[in-house]
């Protein structure tokens, strides 16, 4: 059994003044580099860490809601092996855990004009649906473009004209890899959430509308003006209406001296300038219940459940 922390998230309790539910993703690096460490030492340069022995970790510090990161098999290849299935599948059952689906985005970009990156990555993503779909997922969160998408979005040396043109060629071929995901899976377009990432908001937007697709809203990208220079609740009520879940940590944008840009994310709340209070309060008002997964380190998003505890009122 690991340490007990400091703050305890009882997720029933604390988030039921508002119906809301806390999680966390899977991907917790200083855990995974513990779990590793006696193959490690082996000296074989062979490392095994399974998803469910990462969750049972978890679960130790009181989540009950895991975001499953599908790029954990990048380092770790057996991580979702069927036997670490099945037991994942018995935490369900004896210890109350629900979990969503972040599918791979390391390596991989469903948007690339290069055809044989593009399909490659469909078929990255299709692996991924059918081997955790046992799992019953609420939802999986998909990022629709790639780094070479968001290189292209913000380098100062292409012209608008040029740069809105490449981008809906990336949204283009986004759609289509959406498309052979859904057909080849049978996953209810709804079940598939696209995230608020370093891609224009109107093209995502426009492609949830047009494929019927669910939202993710990401609370950091947002706050540090990655999907483009919007106001952080203007964002979020126009993704009120396909909402399926909340990535929630912290961060900022801000103009240094001398005119130039520093932005972050990933932070713990409190430490940037996410309206937290007023996103909860959006939240309770349209009735949500959909997963909010903090996207931090366990010690991290113990702080942050804090934060809300101290400083968000809930009436």
């Amino acid at each position: 059994m690991g340490a007990e922390p400091a703050y305890r998230p009882d997720l029933e309790r604390e988030g039921s003044a508002m119906g809301f539910r806390f999680g966390i993703q899977l991907l917790q690096a200083p855990l995974l580099l513990e779990l590793s460490l006696p193959w490690l030492a082996q000296g074989r340069g062979e490392i095994r860490v399974d998803a469910a022995q990462v969750a049972e970790r978890i679960a130790e510090r009181g989540f009950r809601l895991v975001e499953l990161n599908t790029d954990l098999q990048v380092f770790f290849p057996e991580s979702f092996s069927l036997s670490d299935l099945q037991r994942l599948q018995e935490l369900r059952r004896t210890q109350g855990l629900t979990y969503t689906v972040h599918l791979p985005l390391w390596s991989l970009d469903p948007s690339s004009p290069v055809e044989g990156i593009r399909r490659a990555s469909v078929d990255r993503l299709v692996d991924a649906v059918l081997r955790l779909a046992p799992l019953e997922p609420e939802v999986y969160v998909l990022h629709v473009a790639g780094p070479l998408a968001a290189e292209f979005l913000t380098s100062p040396a292409i012209p608008e004209a040029a740069r809105g043109a490449l981008m809906r060629r990336f949204q283009q071929q986004a759609a289509r890899s959406i498309e052979e995901l859904l057909r080849r899976t049978g996953l209810p377009s709804r079940a598939l959430a696209v995230e608020t990432i370093q891609f224009p908001l109107e093209l995502t937007l426009e492609l949830a509308e047009a494929l019927d697709l669910s939202l993710c809203f990401d609370t950091g990208h947002v706050i540090s003006r990655q999907p483009g220079p919007f106001a952080f609740q203007e964002v979020l009520e126009r993704c009120l209406p396909r909402l399926a879940e909340v990535h929630l940590h912290d961060g900022y944008y801000r103009q240094r001296p001398d005119g130039s840009i520093a932005w972050a994310d990933h932070l713990p709340l409190g430490r940037g300038e996410v309206p937290a209070r007023e996103l909860l309060q959006t939240l309770e008002a349209h009735g949500f219940t959909g997963p909010i997964v903090l996207e931090l380190m366990l010690t991290e998003a113990e702080e942050s459940l804090a934060f809300l505890g101290g400083n968000v009122a809930r009436e």
